[in-house]
């Protein structure tokens, strides 16, 4: 797995929080995926994402939040590439 940082960390808190944050920006997404990902920024302006085996098309949204599909959409992507936490609470030290 990357070396994640805490603002990395923090990031996959969020996504993996229940219930769903509501406030995820996607500039912390943009940077997570960054660091575990081959992200391209493609000519269309989504963005291509290669995480292991898997690659994924994303469109950035149109504000500065994601949106419940992302969120769903992250956490697959995330999991199959086993990046999901055990316990959230795994995430930030406390056992």
């Amino acid at each position: 797995m990357a070396d994640l940082n805490n603002h990395h960390r923090d990031t996959l808190e969020k996504i993996f929080s229940h219930p769903s944050s509501a406030s995820i920006e996607w500039r912390q997404v943009l940077s997570l995926l960054q660091a575990v990902a081959v992200t391209t920024e493609e000519h269309n302006g989504k963005l291509k994402v290669t995480l292991g085996p898997e690659t994924e098309v994303l469109q950035p949204p149109r504000t500065k939040d994601i949106d419940q599909q992302m969120i769903v959409d992250l956490r697959q992507m995330l999991t199959r590439a086993g990046l999901a936490p055990v316990n959230p609470s795994d995430l930030a030290g406390e056992n």
